[in-house]
């Protein structure tokens, strides 16, 4: 038969020898995650002050609880009476099978040191990426944010925006607008030519260096093709687009000159 006084005996001396460690690690738990968390922000506000870059400051404030959450919970084994040496070593084993099992996650990590290494953009730089394309808004441990134009957000694993192909579209100061005009086989291309010279250089966001290009490009099936090359700062790129092509339209038309439509000539022949 069982000894049910002897098994509540050992049971209370069981709780009575770990439940002061028990509560000691909870206590530890709790106050050490609550002084990450206010060191995270503590350093967060440093960072800024001291003028780092912003794209450093989620990622260092980031990386700064992560390790101050491992000591807390090596604080915490160590309150319940487990030797840290033994636990390092448990630790270690540990940390081969997660680091096996969570290989796609190590690789984000790493391919985020190498983004902050190599700055192929910085925060508000619009970018495509992998077919993405939108404002960057964050670049954290594991994940880069954007934010289309429509915003909408996105976010894409560091591993894949370090291995794809990256177009930056703020990284240069100047950019080229490149318009397509057609006009009619029966116009005159001189006066066509004149006319976009004149209409792109009346603009004051078109820079005079890199010069304007306007020449005849192809000819089309159902026009003769123009481009207007004109060189503008990167920030009135899209505005300056739309106010030339519009503008380049109407010109065109009160010149004298005629914007085809795609046709095609239809020859009926009779038979007997």
């Amino acid at each position: 038969m069982l000894d049910f006084d002897a098994l509540l005996m050992n049971a209370s001396t069981v709780i009575a020898s770990w439940a002061p460690r028990v509560f000691g690690a909870m206590a530890v738990v709790v106050i050490g995650l609550l002084v990450a968390r206010w060191v995270k922000r503590l350093t967060q506000r440093g960072l800024e002050r001291g003028g780092v870059d912003e794209m450093l400051i989620p990622f260092l404030s980031g990386l700064a609880h992560a390790l101050l959450a491992v000591v807390v919970v090596m604080a915490a084994v160590n309150t319940l009476g487990v030797p840290t040496t033994s636990f390092v070593a448990i630790l270690g084993a540990a940390g081969l099978a997660v680091a096996l099992a969570f290989q796609d996650t190590l690789g984000n990590f790493s391919a985020g040191v190498m983004l902050l290494t190599f700055r192929p953009f910085d925060l508000a730089d619009f970018v495509t990426i992998g077919g993405e394309s939108g404002t960057v808004m964050s670049l954290g441990i594991f994940s880069t944010v954007l934010a289309t134009p429509d915003n909408v957000e996105i976010r894409i694993p560091n591993s894949r925006v370090f291995g794809q192909t990256i177009r930056n579209f703020s990284a240069n100061e100047t950019r080229r607008i490149d318009l397509v005009m057609g006009v009619g086989y029966d116009d005159d291309l001189g006066l066509a030519i004149r006319t976009c010279i004149d209409v792109v250089s009346a603009d004051p966001r078109v820079l005079e260096d890199p010069e304007l290009v306007v020449a005849v490009h192809e000819l089309a099936d159902s026009s003769v093709n123009l481009v207007v090359r004109p060189w503008v700062a990167s920030s009135d790129y899209w505005t300056t687009r739309w106010d030339l092509t519009r503008a380049l339209k109407e010109n065109l038309e009160a010149a004298g000159c005629s914007i085809p439509f795609p046709q095609r000539d239809v020859h009926l022949h009779q038979t007997s």
